[in-house]
């Protein structure tokens, strides 16, 4: 399986919302520019993480985008199958219907094994985990200068 970039976007749109959200909501030429995502395309993003419950938009002058949850309550699955739908690498895994061979195809079993392994890692990475990681990464350095 491939994410598509509406997926990777979505998800670091997201990350850099637990990130900035802290004074409030965050606006959405803000995230446009520090993630390198174009505005049209950002604004594409929100819509499915708006109806699917991840955040929510708040009006007015101070107005901008939030979390609807807190980031420890939003796992990387949820924005998935929000901006990708399912993970399963062969339409069959999903609809067995549309294969005659769906009942007796061990490589079916292989492909809902994937889908499983898949969809057991984004379960258990939390946007909070992201934000955590993301924190490590970017430990400043000790720098000497002589």
């Amino acid at each position: 399986m491939k994410l598509s970039t509406r997926a990777r976007y979505g998800i670091r749109a997201l990350l850099d919302l637990a990130r900035n959200s802290d004074s409030g909501p965050v606006s959405l030429k803000d995230v446009a520019r520090r993630q390198e995502i174009s505005m049209s395309y950002l604004e594409h993003l929100i819509g499915p993480l708006v109806t699917g419950g991840l955040i929510r938009t708040v009006r007015g002058s101070k107005g901008g985008i939030v979390l609807a949850k807190p980031a420890d309550n939003i796992k990387l699955s949820d924005a998935v199958e929000l901006l990708e739908g399912s993970t399963a690498p062969v339409d069959c895994v999903d609809c067995p219907g549309n294969c005659q061979r769906s009942d007796n195809c061990v490589t079916r079993d292989v492909w809902i094994e994937l889908k499983s392994a898949i969809d057991g890692v984004l379960s258990s990475i939390t946007l909070q985990e992201l934000v955590e990681r993301q924190k490590a990464k970017h430990k400043p350095t000790n720098m000497f200068y002589i």
